[in-house]
């Protein structure tokens, strides 16, 4: 009886350990799976605090580029703005320097300046230019180092405010050869050198310098002498081409009559006739 009771007495102690051992096991599995539920709930909560903080960060990218493109375009077009002011200033100086008698004669040649150049620029100048600048992958906008091939009528253009920009220095390109054909020059010869030199002339001269392919670029792979040609303001691209212009203009037009010869017999004078301006004060002004 004594062994049997201790028999007894060791079951009742193996079964309570057992039970205990089964229920800190259970609270050791519901403790690893409060943990596991926690851990995923952790989990999906950073990977939306990540995804929401990337699509933030990609907002933030995005209105930060509009803004930077929208600051460039109206610094562009306030370039721009002051760019083709110099028409006014050429305006100013052509009307002071010429005679009264043909004052207005000068006045509407600055105007179709800016009129022609705008036309010509707009049709053909700018894709002789930078045609192609804008998408370099432009099928039909093959690398050419001499003329642009691409975007003429502005085909395919999204960035006019540089365009503008251009136009205003077609413009003063053309507008410099105005005062050396002043009083000697026919409207209709004019308005076709105006359109020409717009259109032609000074975009081959563009596109050599300031476009990407050209073939005195500094921006090619390989730059003429390593180099290339920098013209940051114009001086080459704009004032000598209108100023090579203006002296061939000079030499084929010649000087105004009655300034080295007598004007109704032809004959050369002993003294060159001064010829006064309209006003000593516009031309100052400029």
């Amino acid at each position: 009886q004594v062994a049997s009771g201790n028999v007894d007495a060791l079951l009742r102690c193996a079964s309570r350990a057992m039970a205990d051992q089964h229920q800190s096991i259970m609270q050791q599995v519901q403790a690893l799976n409060g943990a596991s539920h926690r851990g995923t709930h952790n989990y999906h909560g950073a990977s939306s605090s990540t995804s929401t903080s990337s699509t933030s960060s990609s907002s933030h990218s995005s209105s930060h580029d509009h803004q930077l493109l929208f600051s460039r375009d109206l610094f562009l077009l306030l370039c721009a703005a002051l760019v083709f002011f110099m028409q006014a200033g050429f305006a100013m100086i052509c009307a002071g320097a010429v005679r009264r008698k043909n004052l207005q004669n000068t006045m509407l040649k600055n105007v179709l300046d800016a009129c022609g150049a705008a036309l010509a620029f707009f049709a053909c100048g700018y894709g002789i230019a930078f045609g192609g600048d804008d998408d370099p992958g432009f099928e039909y906008a093959p690398v050419n180092r001499y003329v642009g091939t691409a975007n003429f009528f502005l085909l395919d253009v999204h960035n006019l405010a540089f365009w503008a920009f251009q136009y205003g220095f077609s413009a003063a390109a053309a507008t410099i050869v105005a005062g050396t054909l002043a009083e000697r020059c026919q409207m209709k010869a004019y308005v076709y050198y105006s359109v020409f030199l717009s259109g032609w002339v000074y975009p081959v001269a563009a596109h050599a310098i300031w476009s990407v392919p050209g073939v005195l670029s500094p921006f090619r792979e390989e730059p003429l002498l390593g180099v290339g040609v920098l013209d940051f303001a114009g001086s080459g691209v704009i004032h000598v081409t209108g100023g090579v212009a203006a002296l061939i203009a000079t030499w084929v037009v010649g000087p105004r009559r009655g300034r080295f010869h007598d004007e109704i017999t032809g004959d050369e004078l002993e003294k060159p006739r001064e010829i006064r301006g309209n006003s000593m004060s516009l031309q100052v002004s400029e």
